[in-house]
């Protein structure tokens, strides 16, 4: 756990957001960096779909970015060249 500075405004954002979603503003601001990471890793989705990929890493058993990154990675192929 650590610290995190926000500016003033957006302290106030996320306190807004927290009471309009009925969650703590920590539980908010991790919501919120969590959509934005899946959003960097996968930005030719839409909301809906990330919020999908979050449920589904819930249910896996949370976030897990290395295991996204491995996901992402293109697939090794064996060398399948013929030495001379």
């Amino acid at each position: 756990m650590g610290i995190v500075k926000l500016s003033d405004s957006m302290h106030e954002n996320l306190r807004i957001a927290s009471a309009a979603f009925s969650r703590s503003i920590n539980a908010q601001a991790e919501h919120w960096m969590r959509v934005g990471l899946l959003a960097e890793l996968h930005p030719q989705l839409t909301h809906a779909q990330l919020g999908q990929l979050l449920i589904r890493a819930e249910r896996d058993g949370g976030l897990d970015l290395a295991r996204l990154a491995d996901e992402l990675a293109p697939a090794k192929k064996p060398n399948t060249r013929a030495r001379a």
